[in-house]
């Protein structure tokens, strides 16, 4: 997982009696890494796909979306379903589903069976993923806490390019003449490992809350979250139809019905699908709202820059992916250290990174013809950014160890929609001005505006944050 997964002086090595040690956490955080990788590995191998399966271009379309798209809708449910049933035991269900799922895609005979595992794919990981931040929360304590979910952030962040670059490598060594079908099958090994280190590594499940499913809340909540993914994740390479601006009104719908539903569920005495004391929890609401814009202007910069890279600085999938590395470099750094900064600096560090990275935007578009300038200002982006754990952090401090299901799943969903909608409006604004200006370095500088724009308005939100008190809400052991 490149430079970004030093635990040295995060927790023990093995664990204690006062918690779990330093290979517990590696051994969630590939959990979550695999899953992360997935989203962004199969891009570079698109290309041979489309000749060895002769697949279309919505067909390859929904390779790639139909994993973000089961993903994005069922994160809250696989937290909940944490809570209920162990956060051990579905993160273990959810790597046998991953593990297979990605065993099945690698041999898929036809673009239709590949679509199809890929969904399931995302599926299993969102049974994943929202264990990882649940285990931490309830596992581990004060300043371990703060710095596992630093290394979280560095290898959600990390995640995303190193896919891009696994995916290149293994695709161009095209190992046993697999070609394609490797970026899939590097899961099965790394999967199997997992699962057999699980059972002895894995905190065992204490205190789980128990409770139904809230069956309401599932059946409003996730067409609420599906009507607003697809038509982000489709709706420029389908040129916007009318389907797509009806799904959205419709989303909104469906979430005002969610939150009647989730009421009604509370007045009854039964247990919301997210309840209101997670929501109640202090600075968590102005923390959300930095994890939407955070997001989207990391998802939308990624992405965009990738097209620059690739386009009219002309580098392969894994040359460009590799020129990510001192961005995420920086980025871990500052997520790794900044506990190091005195108490009273950390929360107000937070709009200063933003800030930095709204500055360093504005240049994306003067130094879009590449070299040593661009690389650098890519790393001062980085840098700026790599705030995101610190909001994390600080969105959890508040919650009851009880709730970090809850917690967790709403947090990763906010995080998840809020890269789609970085890629779907930043990502088409930079599209649109390269079709207009004929290249990627032209698109640019509105992309940079765009960027800049969003990161203030992420910086905004956390001079919000920063003031906020923290009240009288019940406190978790950290």
């Amino acid at each position: 997982m490149t430079q970004t997964t030093d635990l040295r002086g995060v927790v023990p090595e093995r664990g204690t009696r006062n918690g779990p040690g330093r290979l517990t956490l590696i051994l969630i955080l590939l959990g979550q890494f695999m899953a992360i990788l997935d989203v962004n590995i199969v891009n570079v191998a698109l290309p041979t796909m489309r000749t060895d399966l002769h697949a279309s271009g919505a067909g390859l379309q929904l390779v790639v979306a139909g994993y973000i798209i089961s993903y994005a809708v069922l994160l809250i449910t696989g937290a909940r379903l944490g809570d209920i049933a162990g956060h051990r035991r579905m993160y273990h269900v959810g790597l046998v589903a991953f593990t297979v799922t990605s065993l099945a895609c690698g041999l898929a005979p036809s673009t239709w069976t590949l679509v199809t595992f890929r969904f399931l794919q995302g599926a299993g990981a969102a049974l994943i993923t929202p264990q990882v931040m649940s285990m931490i929360q309830r596992n581990f304590t004060g300043p371990a806490r703060a710095r596992a979910l630093g290394v979280y952030s560095a290898v959600v962040a990390g995640g995303v390019v190193v896919g891009q670059v696994v995916g290149g490598l293994l695709v161009s060594a095209d190992l046993f003449g697999a070609g394609w079908r490797t970026v899939f099958l590097v899961n099965v090994p790394i999967g199997i490992a997992l699962l057999l280190a699980g059972p002895r590594l894995l905190p065992r499940d204490e205190n789980l809350r128990g409770g139904d499913l809230d069956l309401r809340g599932l059946a409003t909540l996730s067409p609420a979250v599906l009507l607003l993914v697809v038509p982000l994740i489709l709706g420029h390479d389908l040129g916007w139809p009318l389907w797509g601006w009806i799904s959205l009104a419709a989303s909104a719908v469906f979430l005002a019905a969610f939150v009647a539903v989730e009421r009604q569920v509370a007045t009854s005495g039964r247990r919301p699908l997210i309840s209101g004391q997670v929501l109640r929890a202090p600075r968590l609401p102005v923390a959300c709202a930095v994890l939407i814009a955070g997001p989207c202007s990391w998802g939308a910069f990624l992405f965009t820059t990738t097209l620059h890279l690739q386009g009219d600085l002309e580098m392969s999938p894994l040359k460009s992916g590799l020129a990510f590395v001192p961005c995420v470099t920086a980025f871990a750094l500052v997520g790794l250290n900044w506990q190091r900064l005195p108490a009273r600096w950390r929360r107000r560090i937070i709009p200063l990174g933003f800030a930095l990275a709204t500055a360093g935007y504005l240049f994306i578009g003067p130094l879009a013809d590449g070299g040593f300038g661009y690389l650098v200002l890519t790393t001062i982006i980085g840098f700026g950014l790599g705030v995101m754990p610190i909001v994390i952090t600080v969105a959890l401090q508040h919650v009851p160890a009880e709730d970090a299901a809850d917690a967790s799943g709403l947090l990763l969903t906010l995080m998840q929609i809020g890269q789609v909608v970085g890629v779907a409006t930043v990502g088409t604004l930079f599209l649109t001005l390269s079709e207009d200006g004929g290249t990627t370095r032209h698109a640019e500088y509105g992309t940079g505006w765009a960027l800049a724009a969003t990161a203030l308005i992420a910086t905004a939100w956390s001079i919000a944050l920063a003031r906020a008190k923290a009240g009288h809400a019940p406190v978790t052991r950290a």
